[in-house]
């Protein structure tokens, strides 16, 4: 599939996807069309990589660890020890995250039930909400 296909088939932009390929996260094949510029050519496999890189970065990978995480996969550099460290890191990570969106909730909870209350009595203060 062409860049236009792929990026309704991932919901990446355009300027999003030709910059993945510059950093190497993506790599599709050269089509004999293009003349100096040779058109780019997805394949399914390309739209699995790309679902991975955008999960990837949903648990807070940055693309630099992404592209890191792939090259030494590729190169079978990867054991089932340093994957699950890996993940047991993201796991920690997305906890306290969790824990963090759960007092912004309170504090913003908090804050409706003041105001929906009249908005008398001291209102609250995010400083006992967060750490």
């Amino acid at each position: 599939m062409l860049i236009s296909e792929f990026a309704k088939a991932t919901g990446f932009g355009l300027d999003t996807i030709r910059y993945y390929v510059r950093r190497d996260l993506l790599r599709p094949q050269h089509g004999t069309k293009g003349g100096r510029n040779p058109y780019q050519i997805f394949t399914a496999q390309d739209v699995r990589m790309a679902g991975h890189i955008r999960i990837a970065q949903a648990l807070g990978l940055s693309l630099r660890q992404i592209a890191l995480l792939l090259a030494q996969e590729q190169a079978g550099d990867i054991d089932p020890s340093r994957s699950l460290a890996i993940l047991r890191e993201r796991r920690e990570s997305l906890a306290s995250k969790a824990e963090e969106l759960a007092r912004l909730l309170a504090y913003l909870d908090a804050k409706i039930a003041w105001v929906n209350n009249g908005s008398t009595g001291t209102s609250p203060n995010i400083n006992d909400f967060v750490t």
